[in-house]
């Protein structure tokens, strides 16, 4: 099983120039897709998320990898059989009203795709309105809200609010991050979890599905 860790050390090392031609020949070769995204993807994703836990990466370098990742992973799920692409759990990933920062947002939404997640990110300046009748529609198992400014943060509250008013909230786990947040913060308005970075919200999510 050289191959998954010869992929695993090249998204490590965000080797994104050679990641498509390695995936390329794995593909010819025949090898088993399914194992190449579990041990070799979302393996070496771990080990970055780990990394970046400990402080020995910054986000630069978890974006090269999370980018390097996705360009593997591109090519690799048209070809899966629709068993084999059954997400771990549907993620709904959205910035709060009146905030259009994204860029923590997008780390989180790469990490947990290479976490094997399903994403639909709804973008940023969201209304509660908006926010409650697409959770209604997609139904996920998680809701994950971000702010960057100190403003926006009361509307997380208002969010967990009406999730609650419109007895929404038995069905989704809702977890909240960016600059400004922290625990104290989220256990106050009644978030199911907090991530205080992409790793984290990674390992969240995988506590809640």
């Amino acid at each position: 099983m050289g191959y998954l860790n010869e992929i695993k050390e090249a998204i490590i090392n965000g080797k994104h120039k050679e990641i498509e031609g390695m995936v390329s020949q794995l593909i010819k070769e025949g090898v088993d897709l399914k194992q190449l995204i579990d041990e070799g993807m979302i393996a070496a994703m771990d080990v970055v998320g780990e990394k970046f836990a400990n402080s020995e990466i910054f986000v630069p370098e978890m974006l090269v990898s999370a980018v390097t990742m996705q360009k593997g992973l591109d090519l690799i799920k048209p070809l899966l059989k629709g068993d084999e692409t059954e997400p771990k759990g549907t993620i709904v990933m959205c910035t709060v009203k009146g905030d259009i920062h994204d860029i923590g947002k997008n780390l989180v939404i790469m990490m947990l795709e290479g976490a094997g997640f399903k994403i639909i990110d709804l973008g940023v300046d969201l209304s509660v309105d908006q926010l409650i009748e697409r959770v209604k529609e997609i139904q996920p198992e998680i809701l994950g809200l971000s702010a960057l400014l100190t403003t926006s943060m009361p509307q997380m509250k208002k969010v967990i609010d009406a999730l609650d008013d419109q007895g929404l909230r038995k069905t989704i786990k809702v977890m909240v991050g960016g600059a400004p947040v922290d625990r104290k913060f989220a256990d106050a308005i009644g978030a199911d979890g907090y991530g205080a970075d992409a790793a984290e919200a990674v390992k969240l999510a995988r506590r809640f599905v």
